[in-house]
């Protein structure tokens, strides 16, 4: 057979395509299974007070959850507590796929003895996350961990491959105490389960996973003798910001790089709360040790000072020097600035006041004088099954301006699907808040002191801001933030704060797709867990519970089977194969 040169040129065109395809599948999404087994552990002791904490796997903080763009996520989770449990995903969106989102409004809590499997897809995502129970104040006693997403092998990122990557989960997870993944301070000689220390090598750069898991203290993060850029924060890459110092409000993630720019010796890693006393500070600062290798492990000097705990406008000023990188991509090839926020079209705004009341004489705390109120049937699947009916009245409560009455209530509100939404984040409370909300990632536009007015909006940027799940209120201030709503489900929107959010500083958003196609939004998963209304009764026998609401066309329960990784060995033979076709065509 002769082959002439067009032939030769067409041959190469699709041998190089298939070719590109074979590496293409290499890095297809994979399905990543975890097994936790939630217990009680009396044997470690991370503060000087003897305490269970919650593990997973024998493991305080919990396991990391290593995924990359697009993976399914599996995580069978066995209920070896007393009481029930959710675990939420934190930042972690979730596409079309509320019914694994793990708060008391979407799924039926794990009863004790109980397992169940959590799956979800890190759909077009990178950064750095975490999980944490959301029953009761389990949080406070541990339960949480990292999640790692990290970028396919086609998509560059915006800095060169660190030599190490460490996570670090700070919190103020024990009364009155902040610990450094799971351990006290440094300087305290009661620590029970030692301190935190990171070995690094002189002339090498790492990328420190910064994350408040606290419930109540934001934080100032800084490391004797070395300067930090800011390069990522929940699933963005920022503009590249260095800084000596960085504040980490309540459920917020950071990456920075840390070059070991020092010849030798051991340095301080400290964290300290923001809007502490001298007195409290006492207890509210963890340090642990950045160590050369080849030195001892015995910092010197004072520790390294940050702002005044109370310098509100040093922490605004660094939250608008962090922007969003628009010169690079992230989960996508394309490039972050091809999504512009400063001409769309917005739909809705929502108007925002956190505060506090007495409601019968009980303490509360409030959005727009509601204070919500978690009914014993989970919202999505009231929602499911019933329209809501009898569960809960959707926009009964004003998400504008303050209701006249302050009134405990389930506050659910419509978000408008495939709308732009401003939400305003007033805070009349005193210390700092923090407001996330669970499915969707936000463009935080603004900042402010005093009441948010329609002027407002003249200080926002749009041309470059940063995008994440979680932002800082300022104590008397405001937050603006711009979302785009196209994941269909119930969605929690809540204060970060732990004691706020489960007594009742918290609302959901309804964003309803009447489409019933899977691919906008999946249905039930087959292992879903019933309770409240729809609790299966105690006799087999007895009848299921009702179909659905306009139930869906006739699809597969299950999320749709991702496809498998392919194996290296498989591309690489087919990869072999056309070139040496390609050589002998040439």
């Amino acid at each position: 057979m002769v082959f002439h040169s067009k032939d030769r040129l067409l041959l190469r065109a699709v041998i190089g395509a298939i070719l590109l395809l074979g590496v293409l599948q290499v890095s297809d999404s994979a399905n990543i299974s975890y097994d936790w087994h939630v217990a009680f552990n009396t044997t470690l002791k991370p503060a000087s007070v003897q305490q269970p904490v919650i593990a997973i796997n024998g493991m305080f903080p919990g396991p990391l959850i290593n995924a990359t763009t697009n993976d399914y996520v599996h995580v069978n989770v066995f209920n070896d507590l007393d009481e029930p449990l959710l675990f939420t995903w934190n930042g972690i969106q979730q596409r079309l796929n509320s019914w694994q989102d793990g708060v008391s409004g979407t799924n039926c809590a794990i009863q004790p003895g109980k397992n169940w499997t959590y799956v979800f897809e890190v759909k077009d995502q990178i950064g750095s996350f975490f999980y944490f129970p959301t029953t009761n104040f389990q949080k406070a006693g541990g339960g949480f961990g990292p999640i790692r997403v990290n970028n396919r092998v086609v998509i560059s990122v915006p800095f060169a491959k660190p030599e190490a990557d460490f996570d670090l989960l700070i919190g103020d997870c024990t009364p009155d105490k902040i610990l450094m993944n799971g351990k006290y301070s440094y300087l305290d000689p009661e620590a029970g389960n030692g301190y935190e220390s990171f070995t690094v090598t002189q002339g090498k750069t790492y990328r420190f996973r910064i994350v408040n898991v606290g419930s109540q203290w934001s934080f100032n993060f800084r490391i004797q003798g070395h300067k930090m850029l800011v390069v990522e924060t929940e699933g963005s890459y920022t503009s590249q910001v260095e800084v000596d110092s960085l504040d980490v409000h309540v459920g917020q993630s950071y990456s920075a790089l840390v070059s070991a720019t020092q010849q030798t010796g051991a340095f301080y890693i400290v964290a300290s709360a923001k809007m502490a006393t001298e007195d409290e500070l006492n207890n509210l600062t963890v340090v642990g040790v950045l160590l050369y290798s080849g030195s001892a492990a015995n910092p010197t000097g004072q520790l390294p000072s940050g702002p005044d705990p109370f310098d509100v406008q040093f922490s605004i000023n660094q939250a608008w020097n962090i922007k969003l990188n628009m010169t690079t991509g992230a989960a996508r090839p394309n490039p972050q600035g091809s999504f512009n926020v400063w001409n769309v079209t917005l739909s809705q705004t929502f108007i925002l006041r956190g505060s506090s009341a007495d409601i019968n004489g009980t303490p509360r705390y409030t959005v727009n004088n509601v204070s919500n109120m978690i009914p014993d049937t989970p919202l999505k699947l009231a929602d499911y099954y019933s329209n809501g009916s009898g569960v809960y009245e959707l926009d009964k409560f004003s998400t504008n301006s303050s209701n006249p009455e302050v009134v405990n209530g389930v506050f659910v509100a419509t978000g408008y699907h495939k709308g732009w939404i401003e939400i305003i984040f007033q805070n009349d409370l005193d210390g700092i808040d923090t407001w996330h909300l669970d499915g969707f990632g936000f463009f935080v536009v603004g900042f402010g002191t005093g009441t948010w007015t329609p002027e407002s909006r003249f200080t926002y940027n749009l041309k470059d801001p940063v995008v994440r799940s979680t932002t800082q209120v300022y104590p008397g201030g405001w937050t603006a933030v711009y979302a785009y709503l196209d994941n269909p489900g119930m969605w929690n929107l809540r204060s970060q704060i732990l004691k706020n959010w489960f007594l009742g500083e918290e609302l959901y958003v309804r964003v309803y797709d009447a489409d019933p196609n899977p691919a906008k939004e999946l249905p039930p998963p087959d292992n879903i867990i019933l309770c409240g209304k729809y609790a299966p009764a105690p006799s087999p026998a007895d009848p299921p519970p009702p179909s659905p609401v306009d139930p869906p066309s006739p699809s597969p329960v299950d999320p749709p089977a991702p496809s498998p990784k392919k194996s290296l060995a498989t591309s690489k033979e087919l990869a072999c194969l056309l070139i040496l076709l390609f050589y002998c065509f040439s």
